[in-house]
């Protein structure tokens, strides 16, 4: 009988907390991350990837008895592990190799001194197998995206075959005496031959970007172009060539405000700029875009969307320029549109243009309804010019480089594909990173960009997973020193790739189907696969794949063989592919149990795998709530025989970004520790697995709250201790002897978690347990008073002491809740002498909303003197449940925003209380009970 395999850290226990707050701290950390190589969507923060490998191969101090005999002992061995992920996900502690070589050394006590090989089959941006990298694992990536390939070869094939190598660029070595450690001169000569690309570019193409002249006559560099697309007015009467933009508003920093005062002469329209604030425009006039259509700034009529899409489709949408953005005195400056530089932009499309064409319909993706149809469509001419130059400019460094070496000492050698070192690889390396800048710069220089008025910048396309039509658009200029110019892509680039471990043993990286590859045996997986229909990976990358193939398909002839990337194949449930939503979700279902199939078939179970996920997309019915995206995934992974024996909520996007409650994305990743299911697994009875679902969730749910995990995101997550229950089993029975369905079970959990959520009603104190009643029956709308007072009886309060509290008022028969913006604004939960849980949570919301977590954290610091704050934490989830059902989005938002920063506004408060005085005991008031 085969041995059992030892719990591991992520199957029992994880610092969620610090994960959380490192993980989502590092999306704000732009230089010397080596994400910023390439982009890719959806990619998961590395510090989050460190945690969950070494958590995945290191044993939880449960697994060993003989060792840590006692509960005790054990939560201390745990602790001690803790503390140690706790100082290997901090960003600045990623390159401290004393550190990393502990960790390794704990990976070896926990793998008999011969740790596993990691895979990623779905790789996409890397950050997984180049955090096996830099734990000192043997790492191996592979993914049918040859963008994704390419990615990875520049995150953990290339790096180390030139570790600790000076630069080869003539001259730059001797500038620098002394050792390259790691990436450092890969980064150089990739810096060095970028500004040669740059200058030789300037030389080709430079007269097509003019300066600037200021107000006072004298040259200032140009930085931008802001554009806006036009259409002739339908009004037959008026006629203009109308501008559609999106906003009027060029500069918003206070006392550098600048906008677009448009103005219509005899049938023209002109364009001058405006500083006074006073005059600005405001949320009713600014700019011509409408929902329905855009206003005529000539005639004041509305040109319907649908006129505006068939000009597009007809080819007339023009543009027009409205302003210019310069370099200033130490800010920038805005001028009015000149005629010399409308004509500067006036080039024909290069013959070598991409003439790929866009998916007539893909996710993502709104462009084509405005007549884009190929990907050159997505460029202004001048911008397609830059472009194909620096394209060509890649394969005429390549030669350069190539010489250099030689002439450094490197031998001539194979080429990089061949697993060549020396002087033709050394070359193909290098062009791999200069076109890699190409594609960072044309994120930027594309007709789909935005101009920033609140920070005076370019914004680039993908600051989102979509191709969405944009109305008015900055043209950078491109030889100009600011974000998105070459010169800031090719910086970006450089300290992107010295923040590369480049170390550690060799990896493999291939371009594979993950449904169809072979998965040796004694390879661990760590995968971060797709999520459902969230996100066309495939179409997206088309917008990078081909300007990478023009520079680069002489290096990579397989990888980038094809005229666009494999879409058939792709693992995403995308229905305008597969002919329909049932087709779509049959497609990815299958595909996902091939994968999970093949991952299990000869799967060593010494370790588990790890999945990470994050899709949110519900269903309701008669029966309850689930989740499509789960379903799928885990219907394909229970049906190849996996259990799930772990699962964490990891907070992976940026707290603060704009989101919609009903948005698909969350803000948490699910990660999934998931071992075989053992072949002699029982079966059990639905009932049995409801008492399952009530012992066990409320436990896992108090974690889950206890990591910071958003409430938006709390019943997704809740869906992996509920399913850990469930895939324990062969089968669950239903009343009628069929086996229960993935769908049937995610219903039941989400009833459960209802449950539990309600059940903590219990920890109330009585005025918010009647508060919480009557919003469950009225929300904030008003009801008869005499009802409040039958009610709060029940909960053994009174009306007097509700409205006391300063949350509830009853006046003339009526009796209602009082809203957030009714609240009064001085509150001091010291001094309050009624106070509630509910009050709490109510304020500390508001507060965070309006006035930021400084102002919250105080608040919080000052009321844990008064409430039990854990109890708070339970509060703010079941309130944004309660308004998630009752419509209430604007309300659940704050909710969500409390319950997503409660760690580190607790963190913050524990260190403010303990600069506050005590409260001082008051005297007992008798009034309310001789009332």
């Amino acid at each position: 009988m085969p041995a059992t395999p030892k719990r591991k850290l992520i199957e029992v226990s994880l610092p969620l907390e610090i994960i959380n707050k490192e993980s989502a701290r590092e999306n704000y950390i732009y230089k010397g991350n080596p994400s910023g190589v390439h982009k890719w969507w959806a990619q998961r923060p590395l510090a989050t990837c460190r945690a969950v490998l070494f958590a995945q191969l290191v044993d939880d101090p449960s697994a060993h008895p003989d060792q840590f005999r006692t509960e005790e002992a054990q939560e201390t061995e745990r602790q001690r592990l803790f503390r140690l992920i706790e100082r290997l996900v901090v960003w600045e502690n990623a390159m401290d190799q004393t550190l990393l070589q502990e960790v390794y050394q704990e990976i070896l006590k926990s793998t008999g001194g011969n740790p596993p090989a990691i895979l990623d089959p779905f790789a996409g941006g890397g950050s997984i197998p180049l955090e096996a990298q830099r734990l000192g694992l043997e790492s191996h990536a592979s993914d049918l995206n040859p963008v994704a390939v390419l990615i990875n070869k520049a995150l953990i094939e290339i790096p180390p075959k030139w570790a600790g190598q000076p630069p080869v660029f003539p001259g730059a070595a001797e500038e620098k005496m002394g050792e390259w450690p790691k990436a450092t001169g890969l980064a150089e000569d990739v810096y060095r031959y970028g500004q040669w690309m740059r200058d030789e570019a300037e030389k080709k193409i430079g007269k097509h970007y003019p300066k600037a002249v200021s107000d006072n006559g004298s040259e200032a560099n140009a930085i931008a172009w802001i554009w806006a697309r036009t259409v002739t007015c339908p009004n037959p009467a008026c006629g203009i060539r109308m501008p559609l933009t999106k906003s009027w508003w060029l500069g918003k920093k206070k006392g550098k405000e600048a906008y677009v005062v448009p103005l219509v002469q005899n049938g023209q329209v002109s364009f001058s700029i405006g500083h006074d604030v006073k005059k600005a425009p405001i949320k009713d006039n600014d700019g011509t875009i409408r929902r329905t259509g855009a206003i005529c700034i000539g005639c004041g009529d509305v040109a319907p969307l649908t006129y505006v899409r068939a000009e597009g489709k007809a080819r007339r949408i023009g543009q027009q320029l409205m302003a210019i953005a310069a370099e200033g005195d130490h800010r920038r400056i805005y001028l009015p549109p000149s005629m010399a530089h409308e004509e500067a932009a006036k080039v024909e499309q290069p013959e070598d243009a991409p003439d790929t064409e866009l998916p007539e319909a893909a996710l993502g993706f709104r462009v084509q309804g405005y007549g884009m149809t190929h990907h050159a469509d997505l460029f202004t001419n001048r911008q397609l010019l830059a472009l194909t130059t620096f394209s060509g400019l890649v394969r005429e460094a390549h030669e350069q480089v190539r010489k250099d070496a030689f002439l450094a000492g490197l031998p001539q050698g194979k080429p990089l594909e061949q697993g060549g070192s020396g002087a033709e690889a050394y070359a193909d390396a290098i062009a791999t990173y200069l076109a890699f800048v190409v594609s960072k710069f044309a994120d930027y220089n594309c007709a789909l960009a935005v101009w920033y008025p609140q920070e005076d910048r370019p914004k680039n396309l993908f600051a989102r997973q979509a191709i969405p039509f944009v109305w008015d658009f900055p043209e950078i200029a491109i030889f100009a020193e600011l974000g998105g110019s070459w010169n800031g892509c090719l910086r970006v680039m450089r300290d992107s790739i010295k923040g590369i471990p480049a170390a550690g043993k060799p990896a493999t990286v291939r371009q594979a189907n993950a449904s169809t590859r072979t998965y040796g045996r004694g390879i661990v997986i760590s995968t971060d696969p797709p999520y459902y229909d969230n996100i066309g990976y495939a179409d997206l990358s088309d917008f990078f794949y081909v300007w990478l193939r023009s520079s680069l398909r002489d290096i990579y002839p397989d990888i980038l063989g094809m005229m666009l990337t494999p879409k058939a194949e792709e693992l995403v449930a995308e229905q305008f592919r597969h002919g329909g939503k049932k087709e779509a979700e049959t497609f990815f279902e299958n595909g996902f149990e091939e994968v999970f199939s093949r991952i299990r078939s000869g799967y060593i179970d010494d370790f588990p795998i790890s999945v990470f996920y994050a899709f949110k997309q519900s269903e309701s019915d008669a029966e309850g709530s689930a989740s499509t995206g789960w379903e799928t995934l885990l219907t394909g992974m229970l049906r190849s025989g996996w259990m799930v024996t772990g699962t964490w909520p990891i907070r992976t996007e940026r707290s603060g970004r704009t989101r919609h409650i009903d948005s698909n994305a969350l803000a948490s990743s699910i990660v999934l520790a998931c071992r075989p299911r053992p072949e002699d697994a029982g079966t059990i009875s639905r009932k049995a697995f409801l008492d399952l679902l009530r012992e066990e969730l409320p436990v896992s749910l108090n974690e889950l709250q206890q990591g910071a995990i958003a409430p938006v995101d709390l019943a997704q997550a809740a869906i992996g201790p509920g399913m850990a229950a469930f895939s324990r089993y062969a089968a669950v029975i239903e009343a009628d002897g069929t086996p229960m369905t993935v769908r049937s079970a995610l219903k039941l959990i989400n009833q459960i978690l209802d449950e539990v959520l309600s059940e903590q009603e219990n920890d109330f104190d009585a005025e918010t347990r009647f508060c919480v009643k009557w919003f469950m029956l009225y929300g904030w709308n008003d009801a008869d008073s005499g009802t409040a007072d039958t009610l709060s009886r029940a909960m053994n309060t009174t009306t007097t002491a509700v409205e006391r509290g300063g949350v509830f008022r009853a006046r003339a028969g009526r009796a209602r809740l009082l809203p957030f913006e009714e609240l009064s604004g001085d509150w001091d939960p010291v001094a309050d002498d009624r106070i509630s849980l509910w009050e709490v949570v109510l304020r500390m919301a508001k507060t965070l909303a309006e006035v930021g977590g400084t102002e919250t954290a105080r608040l919080m610091a000052a009321a844990r003197q008064r409430v039990d704050l854990d109890t708070a934490q339970e509060l703010a989830y079941l309130l944004f449940s309660l308004c998630e059902k009752r419509g209430l989005t604007q309300d659940a938002i704050l909710f969500n925003g409390l319950g997503q920063s409660w760690f580190d506004l607790n963190s913050t408060s524990l260190k403010l209380a303990a600069t506050m005085p005590k409260p001082v005991q008051g005297q007992f008031d008798f009034t309310e009970l001789s009332g």
